[in-house]
């Protein structure tokens, strides 16, 4: 593997972790322990040791900074070793733009001070807002690092129906994620002391909106995991190389994702089970690009690619 692709890959995991670091201030209502002062934190370049909200917060903010600064090293890095026209270069631009949105939509969330307990119409789209764009950042990351570490181009021709497929799965999954932003913001917004209580409020007529709407959530998640893992694990049965590994790496984290979710509604989403929940979120994410990437490419030069 070349330095670049070590890169690239790093740069990848760095920006999961981010995502995993940002969902701690979410659930820990840190989100306003900077103020609505940005990028410094309240008003000072320090956060008071002291003061909870503003370390998390203030970690968050800092390897938000690391990562950005990653994405851009990255994108000079492959400009500078990259053939114009490259699909990395394309892979590369978007890496860099939709970390920009990253920084922008967050910016605004703190401003605005969509934040902490503030329930408007407007965190409730800014949410789920920054999760999609999210998604989209670690799809052009995992597309660089495939191209840097010597990955072929994927062709929808080579296979047009699977590339449909993968397509659909790929639409579902980004609805399946602002839908769960939404319920990880009803939970935090709107606890419950109990299973019954919730399963109560879910179906309530009285209840807050973004509690009765977080039923939408597991229900699309049955579906869509349902379908990806039956697309993943057909393809699979007769692939070798990195498409079958990929593939059944999709169904296994299907799997482990059904059983996360159960668990995080029966122990009301306790904060270490709401970090796994969205970790499995972000690698089937990107499980299900390196499958349909895989499968859609020269079955040579995937060869090539695992060795």
């Amino acid at each position: 593997m070349t330095s670049l692709a070590k890169f690239a890959w790093g740069t990848l995991v760095l920006n999961v972790f981010v995502i995993l670091a940002g969902a701690v201030v979410r659930a820990t209502g840190s989100g306003a322990g900077c103020g609505s002062s940005w990028p410094d934190c309240d008003g000072q370049l320090l956060p008071d040791a002291s003061n909870r909200a503003q370390v998390i917060e203030y970690f968050h903010r800092s390897v938000s900074g690391l990562a950005l600064i990653a994405v851009v090293v990255l994108a000079m890095w492959v400009f500078r070793t990259s053939p114009k026209g490259a699909p990395m270069r394309r892979a590369a631009v978007w890496s860099l733009v939709t970390i920009i949105g990253e920084a922008l939509i967050g910016a605004a969330i703190v401003l605005a001070e969509w934040v902490a307990d503030d329930a408007s119409a407007a965190r409730a789209v800014s949410v789920p807002l920054h999760l999609v764009n999210t998604l989209l950042l670690l799809g052009a990351l995992t597309m660089t690092a495939w191209l840097a570490n010597g990955g072929a181009v994927p062709r929808r021709s080579s296979d047009p129906k699977l590339a449909r497929q993968v397509g659909f799965g790929l639409v579902g999954m980004v609805v399946l994620a602002a839908t769960g932003a939404v319920a990880a913001l009803a939970d935090t917004l709107f606890p419950v002391d109990s299973l019954r209580e919730g399963l109560v409020a879910d179906f309530s007529g009285t209840a807050e909106l973004l509690t009765r709407l977080r039923i939408v959530h597991p229900v699309i998640a049955i579906l869509v995991g349902a379908y990806v893992a039956r697309v993943a694990f057909r393809h699979s049965l007769d692939a070798e190389g990195p498409m079958q590994r990929y593939g059944l790496g999709v169904v296994g984290i299907v799997l482990a994702q059904v059983f996360a979710g159960m668990t995080n509604v029966v122990l009301l989403t306790p904060l270490w089970m709401q970090v796994i929940h969205l970790l499995l979120a972000d690698l089937l994410w990107i499980a299900l690009i390196l499958f349909g990437v895989s499968a859609l490419t020269d079955s040579k030069q995937s060869e090539a690619f695992a060795q």
